[in-house]
């Protein structure tokens, strides 16, 4: 499972795609997760701008993804 750090909490779920890169822009981003092929903890989730925190699971493509929250 790979990590994913942040700096903040929350973060926007589509902010998260496009900053790491798991998609070339934020409207590929909103478009995967509208398309259902984002879960988050092992259930899909379909709201652009959901919350993201630390300790949650992404699955994109059956790839994990843990988020880290790095308290600076």
């Amino acid at each position: 499972m790979q990590k994913i750090q942040i700096n903040k909490e929350p973060v926007e779920l589509y902010k998260i795609l496009k900053f790491e890169g798991l998609a070339s822009s934020g409207a590929e981003a909103k478009q995967m997760i509208s398309e259902g092929l984002v879960q988050l903890n092992d259930v899909v989730e379909l709201q652009k701008r959901k919350k993201i925190v630390g300790n949650d699971i992404l699955t994109i493509n059956d790839e994990k993804f843990e988020i880290q929250y790095l308290n600076c």
